[in-house]
């Protein structure tokens, strides 16, 4: 593979992984104070999240949904109830690529440096 092609692939394969719904699934400040209620309290509905911030329930349910999506979350139903708690294995094994990609990526294109 030559130097060009591997810098085009490497520059695509970087876009790929960072353009992603995992990233901006975490752009969004009201989605982090989330995060950061579900690592506070745990497993949780949307009733005991909603009760520590301060927007409406449903724009809360939007939320959980796209941090579902995007991995970040998993649900489950109880009834009428469905709880949430952050899904640590995704994100763990997510960053896991993210760092792989970057070892990769350096020499291609940012030198070795002494890291």
């Amino acid at each position: 593979m030559s130097q060009p092609n591997s810098r085009t692939q490497a520059a695509d394969a970087c876009v790929e992984i960072l353009d992603t719904e995992f990233f901006r699934a975490f752009c969004e400040p009201a989605r982090i104070e989330i995060f950061r209620v579900l690592i506070l309290q745990g497993r949780s509905d949307i009733g005991s999240i909603a009760e520590t911030m301060p927007q409406d329930r449903s724009v809360i349910a939007r939320h959980l949904q796209t941090m579902q999506r995007a991995g970040l979350l998993r649900a489950q139903s109880e009834g009428r109830h469905t709880f949430y708690e952050i899904n640590g294995p995704s994100i763990a094994s997510r960053f896991s690529q993210i760092n792989q990609l970057i070892q990769t990526l350096t020499p291609l294109c940012c030198g070795a440096g002494d890291a």
